[in-house]
C-alpha cells in the first residue's frame, strides 16, 4: 500500500525515530503501524530514538591517518563512564574508518551511507545505542588531504578529550607537526596567522581596546599608540604563528616552523562537548519530586 506522509508523521510520534526510518518501516511491513512499532524496537531504532532528549556532552575524539588522507572526529555519550566502554572505543573506530574511505561531506550524508556489514552508519550507531544503552551522536567529523610534501601532526590528549590535527606543508617529518599540534592542544589558537582574522574582528577589537584606553583616563594624542600595541596581544593571544611555542617559550611559533623548514598550512581542534550545554541535574531536588508524588 502507499505509505503517506501522514502515517510517517504518526509513527514518528509514536516512537520518536527518525522520518527515514519511520518511513522504511511502513514499508516493510505494508503500512502496518503496530508492525512497524515492533520493526522500529527491533532494530533498535525505537530505543534509541527514546534517548533522544537527553543531552550528550561526555564521549571522545579520535584521529585516523591513512597516507595522505586523514579523518578527525567527536562522537558523543551521556556520561564519561561509557566513553571508556570498549564497545564505544570500537564503534568510534569504525566509524572513523568508514570516514576516511568514504570521505562524506557532512554528517548527514554520513548517516546515511552504508557500512560494510549493510547497515548504514545510522543503523550502526543505533545498534550501539541499543546494546549500550546510552544516546550517542556522531557529532562533527573532518577528512583532510595533504601533498606528498607535507605532515599530519595528529594528537590525542587526555586519552581524547582534546584532539589536533595539523597539515604542515615543507616537510614530510611528522613529529614536527605533532609538536605544533600539541601546542595547539594546550593554548587553543583560533587562527594560524593574523591573515585569518576578519576585519570585522578586528575593528571590533580595536574599539573595545580604544574605550578601553579612554575609560582609564589615557589622553587621546597616545591612546591609539596604545590601541596598536595591545592589538598585538590580541593577535599572539588568538594565532597560532605568534604565540610562544610551549616547549620553548624563548621563540615563537612560526621560528620553530621555519626553522624546520615548514608552514602551518592548517589545524582542526575538538574539545568533547565544547560549545553543548550540558544539564546540571539536582540530585536533592529530584529525590524530593519523587517522595512528593
Amino acid at each position: 500500500m502507499a505509505i503517506t506522509a501522514q502515517m510517517v508523521k504518526e509513527l514518528r510520534e509514536k516512537t520518536g525515530a527518525g522520518m527515514m526510518d519511520c518511513k522504511k518501516a511502513l514499508t516493510e511491513t505494508n503500512g502496518d503501524m503496530e508492525k512497524a512499532i515492533d520493526w522500529l524496537r527491533e532494530k533498535g531504532m525505537a530505543k534509541a530514538a527514546k534517548k533522544a532528549d537527553r543531552i550528550a556532552a561526555e564521549g571522545t575524539t579520535l584521529i585516523e591517518v591513512d597516507g595522505n588522507a586523514a579523518v578527525i572526529l567527536e562522537v558523543n555519550s551521556e556520561t564519561d563512564f561509557v566513553a571508556k566502554n570498549e564497545g564505544f572505543k570500537t564503534l568510534v573506530k569504525e566509524l572513523a574508518d568508514h570516514l576516511l574511505k568514504h570521505k562524506p561531506a557532512t554528517v548527514e550524508e554520513a548517516l546515511q551511507q552504508k557500512m560494510d556489514n549493510g547497515a548504514t552508519v545510522e543503523e550502526h550507531i543505533n545498534a550501539a545505542i541499543a546494546k549500550i544503552g546510552e544516546k550517542i551522536t556522531l557529532r562533527r567529523f573532518a577528512v583532510v588531504e595533504k601533498g606528498d610534501n607535507a605532515a599530519f601532526g595528529a594528537y590525542l590528549h587526555m586519552g581524547g578529550r582534546i584532539a589536533v590535527l595539523t597539515v604542515l606543508e615543507g616537510t614530510t617529518n611528522s613529529d614536527i607537526a605533532k609538536d605544533v599540534a600539541m601546542h595547539i592542544a594546550a593554548i587553543n589558537p583560533k587562527y594560524v596567522s593574523r591573515d585569518e582574522v576578519s576585519a570585522d574582528e578586528i575593528a571590533r577589537e580595536r574599539e573595545v581596546l580604544k574605550q578601553q584606553a579612554l575609560n582609564e583616563g589615557k589622553p587621546e594624542n597616545i591612546v591609539e599608540k596604545m590601541v596598536e600595541g595591545r592589538l598585538g596581544k590580541f593577535f599572539e593571544d588568538i594565532c597560532l604563528l605568534e604565540q610562544s611555542f610551549v616547549k620553548n617559550p624563548d621563540v615563537k611559533v612560526r621560528q620553530f616552523v621555519e626553522s624546520n623548514g615548514a608552514t602551518v598550512k592548517s589545524f582542526i581542534r575538538y574539545e568533547v562537548g565544547e560549545g553543548i550545554e550540558k544539564r546540571q541535574d539536582n540530585f536533592a531536588e529530584e529525590v524530593m519530586s519523587q517522595v512528593r508524588k
